[in-house]
């Protein structure tokens, strides 16, 4: 039963119920109040659709009032951003080296450094004696160089004249340890290169050789970088043929004292071409023979540091054995130029690189009398093991495929590194500032 205008009716169960007045809703609120509760799906849309045209006009409206893309590199040019999908980050890293070339209309040229671009050079054992005066050529090119290296035989002082250069890079790090770089080139010199040295730990050692040359090799791999080892004369053992050839194959101690450097450089060339031949990485190997120059080691026990620093102390020059056994020298700066040129070569190698002129312990000890103290006395002892009687490159191979061979004689190049032991010996300084101009 319904009574008066609607406010109570008779429900199923015969009970009077009180009907809730409808709330009447204005003509403004109603619709929106039906769209936000009735049409969720509808305004899902519309907000779709709106932010979908926000975000394709934006980078429409800013990309017409820039003709250049600024980013945390530098300005890139947009003929380069339109040319490839994405700028390599190397790239882009070394356009912020350039300064942004402005033409007359105000649009920023594509830097002439893309055509030669600044390479990125890893140099592990760069503190030490050659890898410092490589490091000096490198950066000299205008390369970006970084050294690794645990100082065990290297030294900061040799490289701290680039401390201030952006493009230069020391990490202290054992390269029996992986680590993750980014570069083009790797010189793989990290040994210790004297028998003093290497013979101290000989387990070490020989785990430089291998595990650092398998780490380093890895590393070419994952980057894509281009490999150079630095492999040794010793590599040829106490040899029955002379001069050394490339193809002889050596004899080598495998049990010696010195069988930890002999046969882990042995191992380093053979990891080295596994990876060239089984997984096509760029690899070039050079086989270095005795190397002289400013930066040796004062006491690493080489015959010509140790007659230098015996001279130049005023002690007798010690000779082991007869003093009949021979050796080549070449100074330093004619191995870096061997070892760039290798580098930068199509030839994987094993390549030779030292001075074929051949001395004996003997005459090296004469030379060394009349650059220093033409009264020096020689004093004879008895001779190491495994120590080779004759050691001669042939370069045939360097001269015709790298156009490469010494220039500098051992009268010289003696005379340089004596003036920089004497400064390191007695602090010299102006001996040393008088070899710096000699060698420039």
């Amino acid at each position: 039963m319904v009574e008066g205008d609607g406010k109570k009716y008779m429900g199923s169960s015969g009970k009077s119920q009180a009907i809730r007045p409808r709330k009447r809703l204005s003509f403004v609120t109603y619709p929106i109040q039906y769209v936000l509760e009735e049409q969720r799906l509808v305004c899902l849309l519309i907000g779709i659709g709106i932010a979908s045209l926000i975000f394709t006009a934006v980078p429409a409206l800013t990309s017409s009032s820039s003709s250049s893309t600024p980013n945390h590199h530098g300005w890139i040019p947009d003929s380069l951003m339109e040319s490839t999908h994405h700028v390599p980050r190397r790239i882009a890293l070394e356009l912020s080296d350039y300064d942004r070339d402005q033409s007359s209309n105000g649009v920023a040229r594509l830097p002439v450094g893309l055509k030669n671009k600044r390479l990125r050079v890893l140099v592990t054992g760069g503190a030490g004696f050659v890898g410092s005066h490589l490091v000096d050529r490198l950066m000299e090119r205008g390369d970006s160089v970084i050294v690794v290296d645990n100082f065990f035989t290297g030294r900061k002082d040799n490289l701290v004249h680039h401390f201030s250069n952006p493009r230069f890079e020391l990490i202290r790090h054992d390269v029996v340890e992986p680590i993750m770089l980014e570069v083009d080139q790797i010189y793989h010199l990290a040994c210790p290169a004297s028998p003093v040295h290497y013979k101290y730990n000989p387990v070490k050692t020989i785990k430089t050789n291998v595990m650092g040359t398998l780490n380093m090799l890895g590393l070419a791999k994952r980057i894509n970088a281009r490999f150079l080892l630095t492999s040794t004369s010793e590599v040829y053992g106490d040899p029955l043929e002379h001069p050394q050839v490339e193809t002889y194959w050596g004899n080598v101690n495998p049990i010696g004292v010195r069988s930890c450097y002999d046969e882990g450089k042995r191992t380093a060339e053979t990891l080295t071409m596994d990876y060239h031949r089984g997984l096509n990485i760029e690899v070039r190997i050079a086989r270095i023979f005795n190397t002289y120059g400013p930066r040796m080691c004062i006491d690493d026990g080489r015959v010509v540091s140790n007659f230098v620093a015996q001279a130049l102390r005023k002690e007798p020059l010690t000779v082991y054995g007869d003093g009949k056994q021979t050796r080549s020298f070449q100074y330093v700066s004619d191995l870096v130029e061997g070892l760039m040129r290798l580098m930068e070569g199509d030839h994987v190698g094993p390549f030779n690189l030292g001075n074929p002129g051949e001395f004996t312990m003997l005459e090296l000890a004469k030379v060394v009398q009349d650059t220093i103290d033409p009264n020096a006395k020689i004093e004879f002892r008895e001779n190491t093991a495994d120590d080779p009687h004759k050691r001669k490159p042939d370069i045939s191979k360097a001269k015709k495929l790298l156009g490469w061979e010494p220039k500098v004689s051992l009268r010289e190049g003696l005379p340089l590194m004596v003036s920089d032991f004497r400064r390191r010996i007695f602090g010299d300084e102006k001996d040393a500032q008088g070899s710096q101009k000699l060698a420039e």
